[in-house]
């Protein structure tokens, strides 16, 4: 109860209410901060009574400070949402209408209250999307840990098909209920009047699984408290591998990419890959055809000097003879 309690005003005060306040009225606050500064000069407010364009009013507004408180509240969100949604089960509730509020919010503070920020180019999330995926998973083992541990479903259904002797849920109640022997209180512990009853008290009962008191163990845990701990540790086990096994399934059957998107990339990276193979088999011909004409020349300069040289050998061969 202290954590639904807990869990509330933190959805709805601080979430729903502090938050969106914050998002809103700091971005204007500190505007009008930077407003009453660039007043004080003559110069700066010549220039604003001037007809500025767009970027230099602009320069007014609070500079981007990037995505991460953004992403970080986001983070908080899903976290309280994921984690204690078993004690709170309106938490989704709240969630989403907080994430209605706050789109229109953060819209308006991206369009007249923060500078334009420079665009960039990014695959995914980044780490964030890892982050999420670890508090997805930390938050069904903390869910299956709140379902067993803090409810009697795990205890009515031990009772109910183990120490019931017909099957039923009676006699569930005084199953859960542990002996205790008033003679047996500390000094100074036991009660001030025991008599207000109108009888004496010897035994009262507590909620508990003991031994009782005339057992040779006394007020040590009874076997009933291990079984009953046995069983909520297996459920769960059983819990998070069958939540794990329906994500699985759930992640095989909804793909991240959608079917025509991931047909147009494929297509994409195909023409890609023919229009890289045609730019080098436009490469290899230039080159085949330069080394060709680079061949010719040297194939016609060999043959124009295999054509002259004839003469010189006569000419030398007369000259050796009328030597």
């Amino acid at each position: 109860m202290e954590l639904c309690i807990q869990l509330s005003i933190t959805m709805l005060g601080k979430q729903l209410i502090q938050n969106n306040l914050f998002e809103i009225g700091i971005p204007k606050l500190k505007k009008l901060i930077r407003y009453i500064r660039s007043k004080q000069g003559a110069f700066q407010e010549e220039e604003r009574q001037k007809k500025l364009t767009r970027y230099e009013t602009d320069h007014f507004l609070e500079p981007f400070g990037g995505l991460t408180p953004e992403y970080m509240e986001m983070i908080i969100q899903f976290g309280f949402v994921t984690l204690f949604v078993a004690s709170f089960p309106l938490a989704p509730l709240f969630a989403l209408l907080n994430n209605i509020i706050e789109i229109r919010l953060d819209a308006k503070k991206f369009v007249t209250e923060l500078r334009r920020p420079v665009a960039a180019r990014a695959k995914d999330i980044g780490i964030w999307y890892n982050i999420l995926r670890g508090v997805a998973k930390v938050a069904v083992i903390i869910n299956a840990f709140v379902i067993s541990f803090t409810s009697d479903f795990i205890p009515r259904m031990v009772y109910q098909y183990m120490y019931s002797p017909d099957g039923s849920m009676h006699g569930f109640v005084n199953h859960t209920l542990s002996y205790f022997n008033v003679s047996h209180f500390q000094d100074g512990k036991e009660p001030m009047d025991p008599s207000h009853f109108g009888y004496p008290v010897v035994i009262c009962r507590y909620k508990d699984y003991r031994e009782p008191p005339w057992s040779n163990t006394p007020y040590e845990l009874s076997k009933e408290f291990w079984a009953v701990l046995a069983v909520r540790l297996a459920f769960v086990i059983v819990f998070q591998n069958v939540v794990m096994l329906m994500n699985d399934i759930v992640d095989w059957l909804i793909p991240d990419i959608p079917k025509d998107i991931s047909l147009q990339i494929h297509k994409e990276k195909i023409l890609l890959v023919e229009l890289f193979m045609k730019e080098e088999q436009g490469k290899s011909y230039i080159i085949d055809s330069s080394t060709s004409t680079d061949g010719k020349e040297n194939c016609s300069k060999h043959n124009n000097n295999s054509k002259v040289a004839p003469p010189r050998s006569r000419r030398h061969t007369s000259s050796t003879k009328s030597f």
